[in-house]
């Protein structure tokens, strides 16, 4: 039997019903008309529901419950531990020093800020054995974008303008490739071996000295830490190219 349709909260609509009550305006009011220009005006009002704040926890709720999530059970995505980031970290993020932060303020009202951010800085540099480390990616592909526009700069800064590939193992994210495609890298993509890391073959196979690199996540999407990881990177810098750690392993 088909399970009932949840219905569209637009059809839960009651006119005249509202979820919260915003307090008397203590400013003075500005005709939103008289500061934008006509054609950026709607000729019709905005159709909002007319819900109420039960109406909207329960309706999202149960849409929530359609799907599966961490909250429900295992995620088992390789190393997206972000899943399982506890709760708490939620609260951290809310914090005003954080949640209400502008990038154009004053340095001296967002010092607790910055203290924080240079001391991470600090720590994954010294937990990674990298010199320097950057903050500015805001996500996963944003992170995978920025380490290959490093590769790239890194191949070009040396004179060596040939190294176009970048490798891919079969079992990456599709991030992945896309970012590659971006900066304008042909994807390569090398086979897994029945244990579901990189084929030492296959990956030696694919060496020239077209080679700019070889995106690695470790463990992998399917769950796995590849221990030949060591002999992976020796194949990839004796060819002349860089390895790059893809994704969330700073939080696996």
């Amino acid at each position: 039997m088909l399970k009932k349709q949840t219905p569209l909260i637009f059809e839960l609509s009651v006119p005249g019903r509202a979820a919260h009550q915003l307090p008397e305006c203590d400013v003075p009011e500005i005709d939103l008309r008289s500061l934008l220009p006509a054609d950026l005006l709607r000729d019709v009002s905005v159709e909002l529901p007319e819900v109420g704040e039960v109406d909207v926890i329960r309706h999202f709720t149960r849409l929530s419950q359609k799907n599966y999530g961490v909250d429900a059970g295992f995620y088992p995505l390789g190393s997206c531990t972000m899943k399982y980031n506890p709760k708490i970290n939620e609260e951290a993020a809310r914090l005003d020093g954080f949640a209400k932060v502008h990038p154009y303020q004053p340095e001296q009202t967002v010092q607790g800020c910055l203290e924080l951010l240079y001391k991470t800085d600090r720590l994954l540099a010294e937990i990674t054995g990298m010199e320097r480390v950057s903050l500015q990616p805001a996500a996963g592909a944003h992170g995978e974008l920025a380490g290959l526009m490093i590769i790239k700069a890194f191949h070009e800064n040396n004179g060596d303008f040939n190294r176009k590939k970048i490798i891919v193992p079969d079992s990456a994210h599709g991030t992945n490739p896309a970012s590659a495609s971006v900066i304008g890298f042909t994807v390569v993509e090398v086979k897994s071996d029945e244990r579901g890391g990189i084929d030492l073959d296959s990956l030696k196979a694919l060496m020239d000295d077209e080679v700019a690199g070889l995106m690695l996540t470790n463990p992998n999407t399917l769950g796995l830490f590849d221990e030949n990881i060591d002999v992976i990177s020796d194949i990839v810098h004796q060819a002349g190219g860089l390895l790059y750690y893809d994704g969330a392993n700073a939080n696996a």
